[in-house]
């Protein structure tokens, strides 16, 4: 009995693990996308070549949770719903995975632009960049609390996000056409605005599969609903 209750505890503890490595790869993610964003608003090519080099942090946690996951699975030999929620968080793994390249290329970018004349004041970017970071954070925390409602509220956020890359779409489209000059400076800044909008997606994407683990079903060809879905 108490080998058994000692494996139960082990497991438990295990399954935590899991969670709060997750917790720490979004927030190494945030980091990333605040300090990138950053690089670009302050014309701080040293910040933004930090952010380049600390992404083998979070390619390193990538295999290590991708490890545990499969580990868990192959010796514990999981229940459904402890099942659901490893494979959740390895899919969750790895859009944080794929946060942190667009965090990447954010920086890239940044440091392309900081060599040339500032073409616009950048105010929708440090916007969508704050809700980006604030889905993921509340995925995660949606993960966390088994939280339906949070979940569903970070999905309509990816609307949000949608509709300000719009925007900047538009706005860089006009500078494009007053002077041919500004193509290059106005390209560069929409695949920033388009980062953004993919980290928002792999937010989504958490938002999706949190609920998948609470309730099996998924959602993820399905547009946020105002309804709560239990």
């Amino acid at each position: 009995m108490d080998g058994t209750r000692h494996t139960s505890i082990q497991y438990e503890k295990e399954l935590q693990e899991v969670k709060e490595s997750l917790l720490y790869m979004g927030a190494l993610t945030e980091k990333a996308i605040d300090r990138g964003i950053r690089a670009l608003t302050e014309r701080d090519t040293v910040l933004a070549q930090q952010v380049m080099g600390e992404d083998d942090q979070i390619d390193k946690l990538d295999v290590e949770i991708e490890e545990k996951c499969i580990r868990l699975l192959a010796l514990r030999q999981p229940a459904a719903r402890d099942l659901r929620f490893i494979t959740t968080a390895i899919k969750i793994n790895g859009h944080l995975e794929r946060i942190g390249d667009m965090a990447v290329n954010i920086a890239e970018k940044a440091i392309i632009l900081n060599d040339e004349p500032q073409l616009k004041p950048y105010i929708d970017l440090p916007r969508m960049a704050e809700i980006a970071r604030t889905m993921i954070r509340e995925s995660l925390d949606a993960l966390v609390s088994e939280d339906i409602a949070l979940a569903n509220k970070v999905r309509r956020d990816d609307e949000i996000i949608d509709d300000l890359n719009e925007q900047v779409f538009r706005e860089l489209l006009t500078f494009m056409m007053e002077d041919h000059r500004n193509i290059h400076r106005a390209m560069i800044i929409s695949q920033i605005s388009k980062s953004l909008e993919r980290i928002s997606d792999h937010a989504k994407g958490i938002a999706d599969m949190v609920i998948y683990m609470v309730t099996g079903r998924s959602v993820r060809h399905e547009s946020p609903s105002d309804e709560d879905t239990q």
